[in-house]
């Protein structure tokens, strides 16, 4: 047995239930094949829905406490099978390996999280105007909750909604992307591993839901699934977003993102360079919080780009790779497609272009059926709307600036708004930034990417407006009911001082 197969028999010991012909599986290290899955067809989406439905009934009666204990103990399986889940990841998705670890350890931070979560759901109580009543603002489970996530983050994005979801006392039924199946069928293994042995946890309480489009628009548009969170590209969203408005559903989108750093001359450019330079290639430039805009005081430009071209250089030379390997930073792109797409952007963006560096296919010989690529930096003399859509690869754009207000100006004027980042040592600076910035993140002297489970993550214009994880998160995945009490003994007065005699 191959190291592949005997990972993928530890990690989904039953993966022979999925086994078909809809969709193969292949690695985008080097195009290889891992599996050939079958998809759902309707009948047994509608099926899987109907089963979360019924599953939801018993779970929201389980109390809180005793629904976040079964998250604790699903935390504790990441963190033995950490290893295993983050090769699983580097395979189907192509981060490095490094990255793999890092997307579990969020699993594990946000099942962390939702456990003190469980005995934090709490209501109000509200002083009524009308004598010998009270009011009271509970929060109760809302049912299944429908999960569609996207290839670059194919196991994270799923904890945060999910590990949430059940501790509020809903069902969680997931469709991944088709370009990352397996990772999801064996998050489903070890939860469904853990839950066996949880006795109030009812069977159907998580599923996978395999397909493609079809599959994801019967989830989207079922009225028994009363919120739909969905993370991937803008276009995915303005699609799902109206689907789920028309029957009056609620949805959680977390969309794309431009996001940009400010880099003023009062940086300390130690500080900055490092974090330009992993915010723009981590992830081979496949994150939503990816630095696409480096946005330079016209003090630094040239000193900023010299250096970012040196260092692109020697990325593209000699740390392009195999995400297994150590030592490697810059692991493939998903697929020919998203290489197309970066070859389209640079081919684009060349004519307005003060100068171009990097972004040409690399390791074809060795990794024929791979996508590896350079990392690309574009300095521009202005920002153009030829960069106004967000390519999801390693580009970055480098663009002067000459007054505060105006970097900010250039910042906003893309129309997605996710995160933001400021490079300063200015105090006035860093604050007008932060009141100023669009972004649902907006940090001082750290990257773009890179977030923490404790804060609200999500942006605003077209990345959705959706927040996952951070303090008040668990209220997307509860009803709220506000209830009135009278406990006097004469007729009730009514509110707004309203007479109604009899």
């Amino acid at each position: 047995m191959t190291d592949t197969a005997a990972l993928l028999a530890r990690l989904i010991p039953n993966l022979a239930d999925y086994q078909g012909t809809d969709l193969a599986v292949t690695t985008p290290v080097d195009g290889s094949q891992l599996a050939s899955l079958k998809f759902d067809t309707l009948e047994e989406v509608d099926a899987k829905i109907d089963r979360s439905v019924e599953a939801f009934k018993q779970w929201r009666n389980v109390p809180a406490p005793r629904r976040g204990e079964l998250i604790r103990r699903f935390g504790e399986a990441l963190r033995a099978h950490k290893e295993d889940l983050a090769t699983l990841v580097t395979l189907e998705c192509g981060k490095i390996l490094e990255e793999g670890r890092g997307e579990v350890q969020e699993m594990i931070d946000i099942c962390d999280f939702a456990v003190g979560i469980s005995r934090q759901l709490y209501g109000l109580t509200i002083a009524s105007e009308r004598p010998n009543h009270v009011m009271q603002e509970n929060w109760l489970p809302l049912g299944p909750v429908g999960i569609i996530s996207a290839f670059n983050f194919p196991v994270a994005v799923w904890a945060w909604n999910s590990a949430l979801a059940f501790v509020c006392g809903d069902s969680c039924l997931w469709k991944p992307s088709e370009k990352t199946p397996l990772t999801a069928l064996a998050c489903q293994a070890l939860f469904q591993k853990v839950a066996a042995d949880f006795p109030e946890a009812p069977e159907g309480l998580s599923q996978v839901i395999l397909g493609a489009v079809a599959q994801g628009e019967r989830l989207v548009d079922s009225p028994k699934v009363p919120l739909i969170s969905a993370t991937g590209s803008t276009r995915m969203g303005k699609a799902v977003g109206p689907r789920v408005a028309a029957r009056f559903g609620k949805s959680l989108l977390e969309l794309g993102g431009n996001n940009a750093i400010i880099v003023t001359p009062s940086a300390d450019l130690g500080v900055a360079m490092p974090s330009i330079l992993f915010g723009s290639v981590g992830t081979a430039g496949q994150r939503c919080t990816t630095t696409r805009r480096v946005i330079i005081h016209h003090a630094l430009v040239d000193k900023v780009f010299e250096s970012l071209k040196t260092n692109y250089a020697a990325l593209g030379a000699n740390k392009v790779g195999n995400p297994l390997e150590a030592g490697t930073l810059i692991g493939p792109l998903i697929d020919e497609d998203s290489f197309k797409n970066m070859q389209a952007a640079l081919d684009r963006v060349r004519p307005e272009a003060v100068e171009v560096v990097g972004g040409e296919r690399t390791l074809e010989d060795q990794f024929p059926g791979g996508f590896y690529v350079k990392p690309a930096v574009v300095r521009l003399s202005k920002q153009t709307e030829t960069i106004f859509t967000e390519t999801f690869a390693p580009i970055t754009y480098v663009i002067p600036y000459t007054t505060l207000e105006e970097a900010l100006e250039i910042h906003n004027a893309v129309p997605q708004g996710l995160s933001s980042a400021i490079m300063t040592t200015d105090l006035r600076e860093a604050e007008y930034f932060r009141r100023n910035s669009d972004c649902g993140i907006a940090n001082v002297n750290i990257g773009t990417s890179g977030a923490e489970i404790g804060g609200a993550f999500g942006g605003e214009k077209e990345t959705g407006g959706g927040r996952e994880s951070g303090s008040d998160s668990w209220k997307a995945y509860m009803r709220r009911q506000t209830s009135t009490t009278y406990y006097g003994a004469d007729r009730p007065a009514l509110a707004q001082g309203i007479t109604f005699d009899v």
